[in-house]
């Protein structure tokens, strides 16, 4: 992607170094190479030009928000810290394919003896891009097709159309993204987007229109989302069979909801975390801005990783979430939580824990899910440092519990039923890291505390994902 290249400031003469007239006893000192960089290190040099090569619409202010810091650096060793931090920076932009950075010392008549001109050559990215590749969601795989408008309008906005076919899901939606000059975090978004979902567990098929608005910023140590979504809900039924519990849910419903979402990530990793942790917040409130759907519900994940002895991972997690109608109208389908399957309590079907009318899930209005994992190398650690770096065994015990709750009652109430009719399960398996871009389990589950209804995977089962309990 480029490399940050630096010049001598001191060249030696053409002809070597000069060691003058040196007799035959002459001492020869080595200078240590430590020596060399402490005094590069203590070298007062002042940036005095930044220079562009191969910028064509991107205006300026864009730039030089980006790159103010090289100005800052006091000596070469700093300079070059701050000119990697800003090719960096300029590279996050999406904007250009490429990004060099040359520092040499000043010329011209302006020059100061310790004078620095600091080039960046760029290349940016055409103006309509094009992308095809596969993506992984919770247990499903879907295509994505996708054109790209880069740097629309020369401040790094983006256009972006595209199109997914997946396993249950087809989508399609165009979107309009904005970020703030300086200050990538924080960036301004609008999508139009259409979805079609099948969920077979639940014998029902979703088809939502709409449109949504989202602005992104970080405060201190936490990201945040504020977002508004518009949404026009068509709900069906999949097959003939399924039981007049969903058959009532089917039609049109209008959804405006106003959410915030707030994450603190540690984590060395996403996909196959080593150390550190994730906390995730979610609000969402539905009616105060419209429509026919009315309901706050509140959702959170938390997750804790440790490294151990001999390159072993303990990782603990808990999720929870409850979601409260507002008014008589009941909660929709399509809005409760839903619990079982590969990626979240283990040995139980996909979503199949739970309330159920005739084989079909239902979804509850509160939940709670808790695991804990030790994931260790193979054993004899074939393929180390290589290929077999993929690979972990895994030894988990989840448990959690969905159910409707009687809001009428207290609090004592609602915990003493989330604790009642509690699914858990143990297991062992092999993990598959894809890169970062997701995982693969192969566990052996041993499903315990299964109620009447429930739907179990006794034995093998495979997950596939980027979100695991």
């Amino acid at each position: 992607m480029g490399t940050v290249h630096a010049r001598s400031l001191e060249p030696l003469p053409a002809n070597g170094p000069d060691f003058g007239a040196l007799g035959e006893e002459a001492e020869f000192v080595e200078v240590e190479p430590e020596a060399k960089q402490e005094i590069l290190e203590n070298k007062d040099v002042v940036v005095q030009h930044v220079h562009f090569d191969g910028l064509g619409r991107t205006k300026d202010d864009l730039i030089i928000c980006e790159i103010g810091d090289v100005f800052k650096a006091k000596n070469l060793i700093e300079v070059m810290r701050k000119s990697h931090e800003a090719r960096e920076k300029l590279l996050r932009l999406g904007i250009f394919r490429q990004v060099d950075v040359l520092i040499d010392t000043c010329q011209g008549d302006d020059a100061l003896p310790n004078g620095l001109d600091v080039t960046f050559e760029v290349t940016e990215l055409r103006r309509l891009t094009g992308s095809y590749n596969t993506m992984v969601g919770n247990n499903e795989g879907s295509m994505v097709l996708g054109l790209k408008l880069p740097n629309l309008l020369g401040r790094a906005e983006k256009v972006t159309f595209q199109f997914s076919y997946g396993t249950k899901e087809t989508s399609y939606g165009l979107s309009f993204f904005k970020p703030r000059p300086g200050n990538f975090e924080r960036n301004f978004s609008v999508n139009l987007y259409k979805v079609t979902g099948q969920f077979p567990w639940s014998s029902l098929r979703e088809t939502d229109r709409g449109v949504s608005a989202e602005y992104s910023f970080p405060m201190w140590k936490t990201s945040h989302t504020v977002k508004w979504d518009g949404v026009w809900r068509e709900l069906g039924c999949l097959s003939r069979a399924a039981s007049f519990a969903v058959r009532k849910e089917s039609g049109h419903s209008l959804k405006s909801s106003l959410s915030h979402a707030m994450v603190i990530d540690s984590r060395n990793s996403s996909i196959m975390p080593r150390r550190g942790a994730l906390l995730k917040v979610n609000q969402e409130l539905a009616g105060y801005t419209g429509g026919d759907v009315s309901f706050i519900k509140e959702d959170f994940e938390l997750q804790l990783n440790k490294q151990l002895i001999f390159d072993s991972v303990f990782s603990a997690s808990l999720w929870g979430g409850m979601l409260v109608p507002i008014g008589d109208k009941p909660s929709s389908i399509a809005d409760r939580f839903y619990l079982g399957g590969p990626t979240s309590v283990r040995g139980f079907s996909m979503h199949s824990v739970g309330p159920q009318s005739e084989g079909d899930y239902l979804g509850g209005e509160a939940y709670w899910a808790g695991g804990l994992h030790l994931y260790t190398p193979l054993p004899f650690r074939p393929g180390q440092g290589g290929f077999g770096e993929l690979f972990r065994t895994h030894f988990f015990l989840n448990a959690g519990n969905l159910c409707n709750l009687n809001y009428g009652e207290g609090p004592k109430a609602h915990i003493r039923k989330l604790a009642e009719c509690i699914r858990w399960s143990y297991g062992a398996g092999i993990v598959l890291r894809l890169g970062n871009i997701a995982r693969l389990e192969l566990n052996y589950c041993v499903p315990m505390g299964v109620q009447k209804g429930d739907r179990i995977c006794d034995g093998v089962q495979f997950g596939a994902g980027i979100r695991f309990l």
